[in-house]
């Protein structure tokens, strides 16, 4: 059974950073491109970031460009998403997912992840 677990949410104040992490089991995690993405209250859960397998390609929201790096350690079955500059629209629950085909390059749509994590909250206060 594959299951996703993500950890490093909390509380911080605008301008400051958190490292949300995604550790991953019960599938050649190496092979799938890995996603993350939120969802505030009341609004549908969007895209965020996401990484190939290889790692060798990632993809970002124009909402974060420039401030959110994600990156993926296939050894330890781990992908982290480093979250600088926060702002108070950053607030959300924070939901790790991994592709459903292998050997992707990553996908903006949610269609594209099978398998999702329980999520974890970030809390930017202004």
């Amino acid at each position: 059974q594959v299951q996703l677990v993500e950890s490093g949410g909390g509380l911080v104040q605008a301008g400051g950073s958190l490292r949300l992490s995604c550790a991953a089991s019960g599938r050649t995690f190496s092979n799938y491109a890995m996603g993350w993405f939120r969802q505030a209250p009341g609004k549908e859960r969007e895209f965020v970031a996401t990484i190939s397998w290889t790692g060798r390609r990632t993809n970002y929201a124009d909402s974060v460009k420039g401030r959110f790096t994600i990156s993926r350690d296939n050894a330890k079955n781990m992908v982290d998403l480093q979250m600088n500059s926060l702002k108070p629209e950053d607030s959300a629950v924070y939901v790790c997912a991994a592709g459903n085909l292998p050997y992707s390059s990553g996908s903006v749509e949610t269609g594209g992840y099978d398998v999702w994590g329980q999520g974890t909250q970030v809390t930017v206060s202004s």
